[in-house]
């Protein structure tokens, strides 16, 4: 610790099998940058913060520190980060050492975090049970099946629940870093930390980079043939006596198990197909937008321009802006 400098927390990061060490270094060198903003401000007894790195011990049973930005022998993490994960969550071992652990030090009053598949290991905690979190879009289906009482919302990047905080894709640990180096060290010092390393400051949300996804392995033989009804007419053909028929189904047991094998009614599932494939046009083609909104099976191109927001969080002309990639 150098001359006039504070320690106002220390935030802990578990290394985990097939952690992504990207995460790891990135936050640490975050970090260490947003301390010496914070010294630069040239304040008398600037705060700092403290970075460790924790482990499960070899056999298993235990949790013990490897790394310390500003080494001393006391540790009391007020925040612990579960990095993203490099394997699919269906492939993460199981880590009873680090969720007892943490369930230890959250008693404790430390703050528990994650990013993307690391809510799989807060998870495990049952820390999260009755609470709103978030993880990788393409992840939460498999967090909802395997933990079922947690209220999940993909839409937004970062949840702060005070002392749980969840961050959505795998590089959302920039957002969650300059979201606690906002909450430690002061909007001023994460704007200039955010400045150097040329990121987006916190307010992001997942939405324009979602993609529908249709659930297909449920089992259900007769909505899956309303499903690929749906998905071979791009949406355009979705009344619901015409679905029920395809599945040889009565219209009300229909919609029930639509909704039950696919979690959307059969409208809101082909708004997902109609706007995926506008999604692909606007990044793919200069067509005008009104002709995109014809072509997906919209004649009110304003009403398709709102639905488009509703859905990726973009107007469509914002959406084309950042993620069209044909010639101009």
């Amino acid at each position: 610790m150098t001359k006039g400098e504070r320690i106002v927390a220390e935030i802990g990061l578990l290394l985990y099998p097939d952690v992504q060490l990207a995460a790891v270094y990135g936050l640490t060198d975050l970090f260490r940058i947003a301390g010496e903003m914070s010294e630069a401000t040239g304040e008398p007894d600037a705060p700092s913060l403290r970075v460790s790195h924790w482990r499960q011990t070899l056999d298993g049973t235990g949790v013990e520190c490897v790394f310390d930005s500003h080494p001393r022998h006391d540790h009391k993490p007020s925040y612990l980060i579960a990095p993203p994960s490099l394997v699919m969550p269906g492939r993460m071992q199981p880590m009873p050492a680090f969720a007892t652990w943490l369930s230890e030090r959250h008693a404790q009053g430390s703050t528990l975090c994650s990013v993307c598949a690391g809510a799989f290991l807060l998870g495990d905690t049952g820390l999260l049970t009755g609470r709103e979190a978030t993880t990788h879009w393409a992840f939460a289906e498999a967090l909802a099946k395997r933990f079922p009482a947690i209220r999940i919302d993909t839409d937004r990047m970062v949840i702060d629940d005070g002392d749980i905080i969840t961050a959505g894709g795998i590089l959302a640990w920039t957002d969650l870093g300059l979201t606690l180096v906002e909450r430690l060290l002061g909007p001023s010092v994460m704007l200039e930390t955010a400045r150097f390393l040329l990121i987006d400051p916190p307010g992001r949300t997942q939405q324009p980079y979602g993609r529908f996804v249709p659930r297909l392995s449920h089992g259900d033989e007769a909505i899956l043939k309303a499903q690929h009804w749906l998905q071979a007419t791009g949406g355009k053909d979705h009344g619901v006596p015409a679905l029920a028929r395809r599945a040889a189904l009565e219209e009300r047991t229909f919609l029930r198990r639509f909704r039950k094998a696919t979690g959307l009614r059969p409208t809101e599932y082909a708004q997902q197909i109609r706007i995926a494939k506008a999604r692909e046009a606007l990044e793919l083609s200069r067509r005008p937008i009104a002709q995109i909104a014809w072509d997906v099976g919209y004649e009110d191109a304003s009403a398709f321009r709102k639905l488009f927001q509703r859905i990726t969080g973009l107007a469509p002309a914002d959406y084309r802006r950042r993620f069209g990639v044909a010639a101009a």
